[in-house]
């Protein structure tokens, strides 16, 4: 059986805290605290540390989900997350004022954990605002050379994000099968 550890990244918003909640097989434990900055016209709490939960697999395999904070000045939390990681999953908010800039400078943060492991991109929000397309953030990833698998997702969907999950396990082992990393619906 083995234990596999996921990463959740992405701006103040995205949907970080949102995915783990409705992967998550036991309750997600989350380190919200009031908002105090600019973010709490955003929503009113925020991560400051981690979110965790874990989804159980069908072959007996546990994945354990993390999601970093989304604010800048608790990055220092990002390194210490990514140890020993095997995967990023990069949560990108279609309604935030620069949702590009926030894919680019969250990739780039992450570059070096990436290059090691995996990642995959998940845009949020496009139900509520449908520009940038995703034909755009794939004009754009060609741009950056970046090659990472990008889907339209809705954080409360378990469908949605276990499709996440099952692209970035995948793209780790071409050679899993599917029932493997179906996350129990």
């Amino acid at each position: 059986m083995g234990q596999y550890k996921l990463l959740f990244t992405g701006p103040v918003g995205a949907g970080k805290t949102t995915a783990i909640a409705t992967l998550s097989d036991e309750p997600p434990i989350k380190t919200d605290a009031a908002a105090s900055d600019m973010t709490c016209k955003l929503k009113p709490e925020t991560t400051v540390a981690l979110d965790y939960g874990v989804m159980r697999l069908a072959g007996g395999e546990k994945l354990h989900l993390y999601g970093t904070p989304g604010q800048e000045r608790f990055d220092f939390m990002w390194e210490i997350l990514t140890a020993g990681g095997v995967g990023l999953i990069l949560l990108v908010s279609n309604i935030r004022p620069n949702p590009l800039q926030d894919l680019q400078f969250f990739w780039h943060r992450f570059e070096p954990f990436i290059r090691s492991t995996a990642a995959v991109i998940g845009v949020t929000q496009m139900d509520l605002k449908a520009e940038p397309s995703l034909d755009t953030y794939h004009r754009f990833l060609d741009e950056l050379g970046v090659r990472a698998p990008l889907f339209e997702v809705d954080a409360r969907s378990r469908a949605d994000v276990s499709l996440l999950v099952q692209a970035l396990l995948f793209t780790l082992d071409p050679g899993l099968k599917a029932e493997a990393s179906d996350g129990g619906d």
